[in-house]
């Protein structure tokens, strides 16, 4: 947990120090491997990304794409114009609370915050704030099956939680044939699936909401090569179905550009 703390702390000071520890927990998630299908992309269209987002969560709906974005004072939930860029209606999250994933259920955008244990309830139309929510662990990533938000804290659990009451209903540990696969963030469920980034890891997993079982992984590390900047806080982060054209869209934290993917999965 040493290298997110940091990483969420989103000032350069001391970066470069804490380079071995990033280097001790990378070489402790590759030794895990992640024995699952590789599902196969093509980049359909790149779009312009606000490269001062840090961004936690992305969907899209109705033609718009939602971000919420993170660290303490740049935190933002958007609708954003996906052709341009062009931020439609933004609404901020007060300091101290550091923005985290969000989802919609309903005519509802939720929004969680890293440390707080608080979350925040807005109005999909208007995104104003309409109510507050509790939770026991950090908030990392977010999405919705449209019953249940789906909640990851950093660990190798799925949290399925009650979008009134925000108790858990159920749980689930994800997992390929070697463990449990830890460090789970921005989260976006498929057609049935549950598709994770890996904290500062080049790709995306799908889930099984089933059992937690990983069934396959898309490895972005050449798109992340080529556009990632030179940032170290700038990893791939952000993940969007768009439904109408079955594409994916992806980004990252600070990353120029947001990219629309046509994915070939593998046949089963």
């Amino acid at each position: 947990m040493i290298v997110r703390m940091n990483e969420k702390a989103g000032g350069a000071a001391g970066i470069f120090r804490r380079f071995a520890v990033l280097a001790v927990s990378l070489a402790a998630m590759a030794s895990t491997g992640l024995a699952a299908e590789r599902i196969e992309y093509e980049i359909v269209e790149a779009y312009p990304h606000d490269t001062t987002s840090f961004t936690q969560g992305l969907f899209f709906e109705d033609g718009v794409l939602f971000e919420g974005t993170g660290l303490v004072g740049r935190s933002y939930i958007r609708k954003i114009r996906l052709a341009t860029g062009e931020v439609l209606q933004e609404t901020a999250l007060p300091p101290p609370y550091f923005g985290e994933g969000i989802a919609p259920v309903g005519g509802r955008v939720y929004q969680l915050t890293w440390r707080s244990r608080a979350g925040f309830i807005y109005d999909k139309e208007s995104l104003k704030p309409v109510g507050r929510f509790r939770y026991p662990t950090e908030g990392w990533g977010l999405t919705s099956d449209g019953s249940f938000l789906i909640m990851s804290d950093g660990s190798a659990h799925l949290r399925f939680m009650d979008p009134v009451s925000f108790t858990e209903v159920r749980r689930v540990t994800v997992h390929d044939s070697r463990g449990p696969v830890r460090m789970l963030n921005e989260l976006e469920y498929v057609d049935g699936s549950i598709y994770a980034n890996v904290f500062y890891r080049d790709h995306i997993l799908r889930i099984s909401p089933a059992t937690g079982a990983v069934t396959g992984v898309i490895d972005l590390g050449d798109l992340a090569a080529a556009h990632r900047p030179a940032d170290p806080e700038a990893i791939l982060n952000g993940i969007a179905w768009d439904a109408d054209r079955g594409l994916m869209l992806v980004t990252g934290k600070l990353w120029p550009d947001l990219f629309a993917l046509r994915l070939k999965c593998p046949e089963n």
